[in-house]
């Protein structure tokens, strides 16, 4: 006898054996047992949840022998062909490779015919959203009001491409994503029904692979009982290439004990290892954003974790900006992995650029003075703001020395000053954000657009003070002001208007290249915008 795949051995057969679609099941129950049948359904949601699953119940519930309901015997002859795949009336059209419009108008002409031998005709069109436009015409009459022993069941996984027509002929159900716990329990009863001996932790690792499907996770069961013998969580972890968490926990360590060295052999035990390098980036990101739950929400708990006393401590010890840093870091890297030389390479540049972007007084071991082992700024850089404020005092010939009162242009040197700042990565980004309106010391007045207003926490206030401080010798103070006006002169802006004048320089001096002509004249050569960089100046 020839194998059967599990996801197909173990399809659920009517309602009750459904996972994960309770609310769903619950208005489909309520309207068969209640006569009340309309004449179009739509089941949309990811693969996997149970979309073709759920229209054959459906189908089977309106042709059972025993009646219309809720609860199909499953025994009678009817019951029994659709769940074999055979039965005459209900009609499984692949809109994949079915998408011209003749083929829908053939399929509507056998619409008025009666069922062969069942109560219903029941068309079930899996993905439906890859008909034509033309297709989707010529099935809105007959979808509207078809002969009343007709019922359509459309099934998709993108009902964005769905007409608007057709949605509003249909009774919409979305299937969600099954959970990991819903995966992993099905799973369990799976292997007890099959006799098969496994471990939990193994269970665990295939539900969260499934991604939220249930179809995936029986997919990966059969691969993972390929080799024989019961299932091991070793087995399970080798075939996923997955992560253990002693090296996400290890990571978020050396973040916070500031050991990149200690974040390099944990990346480098990983690839010994040969997992999967993409999905350590993954768990990090993942664990990040627990730690980010449990720093944000006081009563958020996830017992189902077996690390959750670990991420608790380690939410503790990071800073909530830097976590909300640290996960754009990161999944910013892994879709850039594709891109690196190697996934090693994109791996260890992605764990490196999380300490490049540590705070300045992590960096230089507390306040803001740099320790004696860091590369200085050259005296030249560092005294710039300092001697704008600086007048010649009366009656000591060149001597100079402070003068609180000085006045600094704002527009003029606001971002020159700011270059100076000794201000860590975001703190800085931000604050090329903000227009300043008065320059101190011993107050600074900035405004910043309404739109970015939310990035203005305490704690880039009191750094950004601090380093204005730091920088003039003596307490200053700053206000920060909300305008409507999106267009502030900003650093940012600044750069940007840069930016752009440099890209256009660019493009322009490529158009005059006589080269570049030559090669369109001969070649019928096209220059491509997107393609052209502009050098850096530093380069020339």
């Amino acid at each position: 006898m020839s194998y059967q795949v599990l996801a197909r051995k173990w399809r659920p057969r009517n309602f009750s054996e459904l996972v994960g679609q309770d609310h769903v099941v619950k208005v489909l129950g309520n309207g068969l047992a209640e006569g009340r049948i309309h004449h179009a359904f739509l089941f949309t949601g990811t693969r996997g949840v149970g979309k073709t699953t759920l229209a054959r119940i459906l189908a089977k519930s309106l042709n059972c022998l025993e009646g219309v309901s809720a609860e199909p015997c499953g025994q009678c002859e009817h019951c029994v062909a659709i769940d074999e795949g055979r039965f005459v009336d209900l009609l499984e059209i692949d809109a994949a490779s079915r998408t011209k419009v003749d083929d829908t108008r053939e399929i509507l002409d056998n619409v008025q015919y009666a069922p062969a031998r069942g109560r219903y005709k029941v068309y079930l069109i899996d993905e439906v959203h890859m008909l034509s436009i033309s297709s989707f015409n010529a099935l809105l009459k007959t979808l509207e009001e078809p002969p009343d022993h007709v019922k359509f069941v459309l099934a998709t996984t993108d009902p964005q491409k769905i007409p608007v027509t057709i949605l509003s002929r249909c009774l919409q159900f979305n299937l969600r994503r099954l959970t990991p716990a819903q995966i992993s329990g099905q799973i369990e009863r799976i292997l007890a029904a099959e006799d098969i001996e496994f471990e939990a932790d193994a269970v665990v690792l295939l539900s969260r692979a499934a991604d939220g499907s249930m179809r995936d996770g029986l997919s990966l069961l059969d691969q993972a009982l390929a080799g024989g013998g019961p299932l091991k969580t070793q087995a399970v972890r080798e075939m996923l290439g997955s992560v253990e968490q002693r090296h996400v926990h290890g990571l978020l360590e050396a973040l916070v004990e500031q050991d990149p060295a200690a974040a390099i052999n944990v990346v480098g035990e990983v690839f010994s290892l040969a997992r999967d390098l993409g999905r350590l980036l993954d768990d990090l990101a993942e664990a990040l954003h627990r730690v980010a739950l449990i720093q944000q929400l006081p009563d958020y708990r996830d017992d189902s974790r077996d690390d959750w006393d670990s991420l608790v401590a380690l939410a503790a010890r990071l800073d909530p900006e830097d976590v909300q840093l640290f996960y754009q870091i990161v999944i910013n890297g892994r879709s850039d992995l594709k891109l690196a030389p190697s996934d090693r390479t994109g791996c260890e540049m992605t764990v490196l650029r999380l300490f490049a972007f540590q705070p300045q007084t992590a960096r230089s071991g507390g306040g803001q003075q740099q320790s004696s082992d860091k590369p200085r700024r050259s005296s030249k850089a560092s005294s710039a703001p300092a001697a704008q404020a600086r007048v010649p005092s009366e009656g000591r010939g060149d001597a100079a020395e402070p003068v609180a009162e000085a006045i600094v242009e704002p527009t003029a040197d606001w971002p020159r000053l700011l270059a100076q700042l000794e201000l860590n990565g975001s703190v800085k980004t931000v604050a090329s954000m903000l227009g300043m309106d008065q320059a101190g010391p011993p107050e600074f007045s900035f405004s910043v657009a309404a739109d970015e207003a939310f990035l203005i926490t305490d704690r880039f206030r009191e750094a950004l003070q601090q380093a204005l401080s730091a920088r003039f010798g003596s307490p200053v103070r700053i206000r920060i002001s909300t305008v409507a006006a999106a267009d502030l002169e900003t650093p940012a802006a600044l750069k940007r208007q840069q930016q752009a004048q440099a890209q256009s320089q660019a493009e322009q001096a490529i158009a005059d290249d006589p080269l570049v002509e030559s090669m369109r004249k001969r070649f019928d050569a096209e220059v491509i915008p997107e393609s052209i960089r502009p050098l850096d100046s530093r380069n020339h």
